[in-house]
């Protein structure tokens, strides 16, 4: 990558998701960060801060599987 200046590595990740680093290791071990954007450096991928512009990240918003809405097929508890 020729503009080094404009890549994150773990840390400015961390820093924008409000994560620590470790943590967002652990994400991308699990495939839970985007695929980087540089990773000609083994154990040192580089993400480009665009790159989570729109991204949202697995796992954080409203469980819907854990409210059911009362229906015919979920009736209000008595």
């Amino acid at each position: 990558m020729a503009d080094d200046q404009q890549l994150w590595g773990y840390p400015e990740v961390a820093a924008h998701l409000g994560i620590s680093v470790g943590a967002a290791r652990s994400r991308k071990s699990r495939s839970a960060l985007p695929a980087p954007d540089d990773d000609s450096i083994p154990d040192r991928p580089r993400w480009r801060p665009s790159t989570f512009q729109n991204w949202k990240p697995v796992g954080r918003g409203f469980r819907s599987d854990l409210h059911s809405t009362p229906g015919p097929e979920n009736p209000a508890p008595s």
